[in-house]
């Protein structure tokens, strides 16, 4: 099933929602210590959830910063699939391309874009139209 993020009128498409699960599960696995949203409620618990509500937003692109300058840290091999199951790898296993060199480009959206980037461009929208930023299903 294919992802993306709504702002009022605005779509950014994702990738398929074990893509954006990846993301999470990689964020609680290794900047949380395994605790899912000890460190980052706005990301990890409330936008997870569906929706980070717009009076939410400059939370969540604070926590969203502090992900991409920590997850500069970790090596792709460090990619989390499941936060449930461990054992499960990317559909891609290890090919990927070079242009990845840590897990804070390791994301890539379905139409080729920096996924973190794409994340903060959604949430500076919905405080530019104060408004929610949703998680949507196509």
């Amino acid at each position: 099933m294919s992802v993306g993020l709504s702002v009022k009128y605005y779509w950014y498409q994702v990738g398929t929602s074990d893509f954006l699960y990846s993301f999470f599960s990689t964020v609680a696995y290794n900047l949380e210590n395994q605790k899912w949203g000890s460190r980052f409620p706005y990301i990890m618990n409330e936008f997870y959830e569906g929706y980070i509500k717009k009076n939410h937003i400059k939370f969540a692109l604070s926590e969203l910063d502090t992900i991409t300058k920590e997850l500069r840290r970790f090596s792709c091999d460090k990619i989390i699939w499941s936060f449930e199951d461990l054992s499960l790898s990317p559909p891609w296993g290890n090919r990927i391309s070079s242009d990845i060199t840590d897990l804070s480009n390791y994301f890539v959206t379905s139409e080729g874009e920096d996924f973190l980037t794409i994340l903060k461009h959604a949430f500076e929208k919905g405080i530019e139209t104060n408004s929610d930023v949703l998680i949507k299903n196509l």
